[in-house]
């Protein structure tokens, strides 16, 4: 799962919103599931800020967020995101060699529906179930 949140940040908050959004991945960065994050500044904006998460899934990230030290640090910051949808579906990863990797059951399986016995996703239409 991929989480991105999108800022606008005043030039003179620059430099305190990096440390802050910095500490705030690091929190979330010990916390199971987690896979990576980053801290980006548009290059063509610079008042434009993500920060963005990756998740081994839903699940890890909602556990991630009820954590005691992620609600000091990291909610108070994310909480200040532009309101607009923040979690993603990964569908397709291409690795630095050129190979695609996906989760095995990324054909089958959307974003919170993997306790049900068979899913239907978006990529199903015209497949019979």
């Amino acid at each position: 799962m991929l989480v991105v949140t999108r800022y606008r940040v005043p030039p003179a908050d620059a430099v305190p919103f990096r440390d802050r959004a910095r500490r705030a991945l690091e929190v979330l960065a010990t916390r199971p599931g987690w896979r990576g994050g980053h801290v980006g500044r548009a290059a063509d904006d610079p008042e434009l800020w993500v920060v963005s998460s990756e998740w081994e899934n839903v699940g890890s990230y909602r556990r991630a967020l009820s954590s005691y030290e992620v609600k000091l640090e990291a909610v108070p910051l994310l909480s200040l995101a532009i309101d607009e949808p923040t979690a993603f579906e990964i569908v397709a990863t291409v690795e630095s060699s050129g190979a695609s990797v996906r989760a095995s059951d990324a054909d089958e399986v959307g974003l919170g529906q993997a306790a049900a016995p068979v899913v239907r996703t978006d990529f199903d239409r015209g497949q019979q179930a």
